[in-house]
């Protein structure tokens, strides 16, 4: 429920802060304390504001907290804005602790329910680790999941998550997430296939403005199976899912070579590229984007961005963290919530 004071135009971003124990605290506070140089959009942070300022003080940044009792308060001048979270965590960089899980998950939590309620643009996540969730019980294979399932129940009809590496020469779309390469050829389905290029294409119309879309959909086997040769999947699953959405009207081709899809010829003539699993896809976009590729959740009533590296437990509190793939998060999510209140708008 949008609120009715809310302008749709100052709503700031919604920021989790990830894993205390990683560099999701560096990266938040290093952007802030840089914002005056990097034109950083509005956001409030979900976290604990004791953490923020214990790691402040560790890596030496003149960082004031101010803790906001509500999303859609504003802070003072010059002060980092905090919503604090029910759930303490104590400021240990590189020691990941179970007991950190609670305030981890309720920050997500809480950042999503800041944008369905109105009051923030958008989620953009820190990094988490899955190992310190799991042995607390988290049941969810990841942050997308998770998610997908938090969406489920703001609008089950936009909750199916679907995750793009977006950098400036790159967009790809691993069709097949978090599991083993063993398990990607049982997971492929053409449904899978079709469901997920329409998820592409529709956002990529409402929340990056490209008004006619080209996806390019790469071949699971090497040489896209060579008619069979080297495997049956291309011809069984993956060209009958594309022949499926080129009647619904969306202009998607393949399966081609996955080899040949990435070099920069290749790449002018495409959106997006849909990949049959994760490695295909993320090989590709962290090499052209390392430091500024931003993980995209398509699919959600919501936008949601993060950075697009993990935890990195071994440089946190040490001030070697680079904070440029989560200014890159803040400005796409920003970008994305921009063009869809203008489709809104239009529409």
């Amino acid at each position: 429920m949008m609120s009715p004071a809310a302008d749709l135009k100052d709503l700031p971003l919604a920021v989790s802060c990830g894993d205390p124990a990683g560099i999701g605290p560096d990266i938040i506070l290093t952007a802030w304390a840089n914002r005056a140089a990097t034109t950083l959009p509005d956001f409030v942070c979900f976290a604990d504001p004791n953490l923020m300022r214990a790691r402040a003080k560790r890596l030496a940044l003149d960082v004031a907290i101010e803790v906001l009792a509500e999303p859609a308060n504003r802070a003072s001048d010059g002060a980092l804005p905090v919503l604090a979270l029910a759930n303490e965590t104590s400021e240990a960089p590189g020691v990941p602790d179970p007991r950190h899980a609670a305030g981890t998950i309720e920050a997500i939590e809480r950042a999503v329910a800041a944008c369905s309620d109105g009051y923030c643009a958008g989620v953009v996540t820190a990094p988490i680790a899955k190992k310190p969730l799991y042995e607390a019980g988290f049941a969810f294979p990841g942050h997308t999941e998770f998610l997908g399932a938090l969406a489920k129940e703001i609008d089950p009809a936009r909750a199916t998550p679907v995750m793009m590496i977006a950098g400036p020469q790159l967009r790809t779309v691993p069709v097949t997430i978090h599991i083993p390469l063993s398990d990607v050829q049982a997971a492929l389905s053409e449904q899978a296939i079709v469901e997920t290029i329409h998820i592409v294409h529709r956002d990529l119309i409402d929340r990056f403005g490209v008004t006619a879309p080209r996806i390019a959909v790469a071949g699971l086997n090497p040489h896209a199976g060579e008619s069979g040769a080297l495997g049956v999947e291309d011809d069984a699953l993956i060209a009958p899912a594309i022949a499926r959405v080129q009647a619904d009207g969306i202009n998607a081709w393949g399966p081609l070579p996955a080899d040949t899809m990435f070099h920069a010829a290749a790449r002018k003539a495409y959106d997006a590229a849909i990949c049959m699993y994760h490695d295909q896809a993320l090989i590709p976009a962290k090499t052209l984007a390392f430091d500024d590729g931003v993980n995209v959740t398509l699919g959600l009533p919501f936008i949601r961005t993060s950075p697009d590296h993990g935890t990195a437990f071994d440089i946190a509190g040490t001030g070697k963290a680079r904070a440029d793939s989560f200014v890159a998060a803040l400005r796409m999510a920003a970008n994305m919530a921009a063009i869809e209140r203008a489709m809104a708008v239009a529409a």
